[in-house]
């Protein structure tokens, strides 16, 4: 089973973004760490974990914490 990040705006609705697809849960977490920012810039507003087609956890903000 592969790991890949749902995009999404702040109504919920998916939106564009990189298209990588990872082993493991945590190499998907090694790289969103690294990735956010350029996410949060190009307009995601919240992200998803999704194994296959299942949820594995998110919505997630990527609104800077108050």
């Amino acid at each position: 089973m592969e790991y890949r990040w749902r995009y999404q705006d702040q109504q919920g609705r998916e939106v564009d973004g990189p298209h990588v697809a990872f082993a493991d849960q945590t190499e998907a977490e090694d790289w969103f760490g690294s990735a956010w920012v350029e996410l949060r810039e190009a307009g995601v507003a919240q992200v998803t974990l999704l194994r296959s087609e299942s949820e594995v956890y998110g919505p997630m903000s990527l609104a800077p914490a108050e």
